[in-house]
């Protein structure tokens, strides 16, 4: 199944470490279907840390292949992986990019969890580019975690409720036939 990664702005008022607040707007990453779907997971999520107003500001699709979260890491990093194909008609090594999003401490870090994350991969690959990230959390729909049946059968019903789309397509078209030419004997 293919994941779909919105990120979404959220606009609030946070207290610093001298006890003033400040006016932020942080990105967080959220697992939907829609976007109605990601306000609505966001408005959840953020509820839960945010006691006071805020806002959602802004809500995209975001550009990443995969997202990987490691333990005792408190940072995200955004991973640009070049795979290498050989294309055979032109000769010529064609790349094509991807972004992973990589969770770590440091750079070197991300670049070697980047390393362990591409380590199955068949094909050849480069990592030209890691930096890091302003997502500040990431929230999939699925953790792995025990007692997430309920968000299962919401998901579920959720994706049966799209419209599917028919594939069957029905023929209307009428042919004339021409008459059969006579034989000449």
């Amino acid at each position: 199944m293919s994941t779909t990664w919105y990120e979404c702005k959220v606009k609030y008022r946070k207290t610093d470490e001298t006890g003033g607040q400040k006016i932020r707007t942080e990105p967080y990453l959220v697992d939907a279907l829609s976007y109605t779907e990601a306000e609505s997971r966001i408005n959840e999520e953020m509820s839960a840390y945010i006691s006071e107003e805020f806002k959602i500001t802004n809500i995209k699709v975001a550009n990443y292949a995969e997202i990987h979260p490691f333990e005792n890491a408190d940072r995200w990093f955004r991973s640009k992986v070049s795979l290498l194909a050989y294309d055979e008609e032109s000769g010529k090594e064609r790349k094509t990019n991807m972004y992973l999003l990589v969770q770590a401490n440091d750079v070197k870090e991300a670049y070697d969890n980047t390393i362990s994350v591409m380590k199955g991969t068949m094909g050849d690959y480069t990592v030209p580019a890691i930096s890091e990230s302003p997502i500040m959390d990431v929230f999939p729909y699925f953790s792995g975690e025990e007692g997430e049946l309920e968000q299962l059968e919401r998901f579920n019903a959720l994706k049966a409720s799209k419209p599917e789309v028919a594939t069957e397509i029905e023929d209307h078209m009428e042919f004339e036939t021409a008459p059969e030419e006579e034989a000449v004997v």
